[in-house]
């Protein structure tokens, strides 16, 4: 009896975890993905307006782009998280396994896992192009004559490196909320 009841009380901290923390990296990651959107599509109009060719930086957008989007699967996931922990605390007869809850979780990390590598390399190919582009600014790095013209980076083009930061930031929220999900839901089969 006194087992039992530890039991429910178990579950019922792990349904209202589920909850808050589905709530959390929900809003959190809607949040940095509505900037992140707002970003890109600024700074895709500003470049179909701007008379200025911007160099080299379509690879890293491409990349940020796809980042973008695993992030709105990562948000419907945190919503299916709100739910589950509401089905974990109901009604006995459709509350799912521990191993149905613990694979949605991992599944929920492992889209994180992806949508942090395409953000990291989406950076590193922004930076790189930045980084090269400031080092032709007269009196650059090379200290050659430019024959492209004034390179000096412009606030259309840090944006990009917003979009991208904004991408990166939600999937972290979002390993390591999962993570500790997962840590729970683990450390209550253990104890059982």
């Amino acid at each position: 009896m006194v087992r039992s009841m530890a039991d429910k009380l178990s579950l019922q901290r792990l349904a209202a975890s589920f909850r808050i923390l589905g709530w959390v990296g929900f809003w959190s990651q809607l949040t940095l993905g509505v900037v992140c959107f707002g970003v890109l599509t600024f700074q895709n109009l500003g470049r179909a307006f701007s008379r200025e060719k911007i160099v080299g930086l379509g690879p890293g957008l491409s990349i940020t782009t796809l980042a973008f989007l695993v992030l709105i699967y990562s948000i419907w996931h945190y919503f299916n998280y709100v739910k589950l922990g509401r089905q974990l605390g109901g009604d006995p007869q459709f509350r799912p396994s521990r191993q149905q809850t613990q694979t949605q979780l991992e599944r929920g990390i492992w889209v994180n896992c992806v949508g942090l590598a395409l953000a990291v390399f989406g950076y590193q190919a922004l930076a790189g192009s930045l980084t090269f582009q400031a080092s032709m600014v007269q009196p650059g790095f090379t200290g050659l004559n430019n024959p492209m013209g004034n390179n000096a980076i412009t606030s259309l083009e840090m944006f990009s490196l917003l979009s991208n930061t904004q991408a990166l930031t939600g999937h972290v929220i979002g390993l390591l909320l999962g993570l500790w999900l997962l840590r729970s839901v683990q450390a209550m089969a253990r104890n059982r």
